[in-house]
């Protein structure tokens, strides 16, 4: 049988709609190796050009995405702060696909079920462009923050645990 052209994610369906530029980068992903070394590896681009994107819940906002560099960490308290938060937690793993629409290694900011406050690191700000998933294990898409940020509504802040 013919193999079928995949299917567009919602996040590129998004992406297209509002015609933002944007790269498109598919690679083999296996659940061992979701990590961003791994995945800037493959696309052959430099890891601080990935970001990934990680969902909390705040005690007052609910549901918050954070778009963070591939090799940092998510610091919780800023987010709570950024996000008008007293207590911020990691959504439960079993529960991203209810809330989101996407499952681990495959979450996009783009595209969710609904649009949630979304913070993106202030690093992004100063790249041309940036990496993130496009809605599916194996696929990334590569846009400027600026039109990352128009799109989920996002603002730019401190988000990551300072480095030792």
């Amino acid at each position: 049988m013919p193999k079928k052209k995949s299917a567009k994610t919602n996040a590129v369906r998004l992406v297209e709609q509002k015609k933002i530029p944007y790269k498109e980068y598919t690679y083999e992903w296996s659940e061992d190796h979701l990590g961003a070394e791994t995945v800037a590896q493959e696309l052959q681009r430099n890891q601080d050009q990935l970001f990934k994107t990680l969902v909390a819940v705040g005690n007052k906002s609910g549901p918050i995405v954070a778009v963070i560099p591939g090799n940092r960490e998510l610091d919780l308290k800023k987010i709570a702060k950024a996000s008008s938060n007293k207590k911020v937690e990691m959504l439960h793993l079993r529960e991203l696909e209810e809330t989101t629409g996407y499952i681990r290694g495959g979450c996009s900011p783009v595209g969710m079920k609904k649009l949630f406050p979304t913070f993106i690191d202030r690093s992004a700000e100063t790249k041309e462009t940036i990496i993130v998933s496009a809605g599916r294990r194996g696929l990334q898409m590569e846009l400027a923050p600026q039109n990352l940020a128009k799109l989920v509504n996002g603002s730019f802040v401190d988000l990551t645990q300072t480095e030792e």
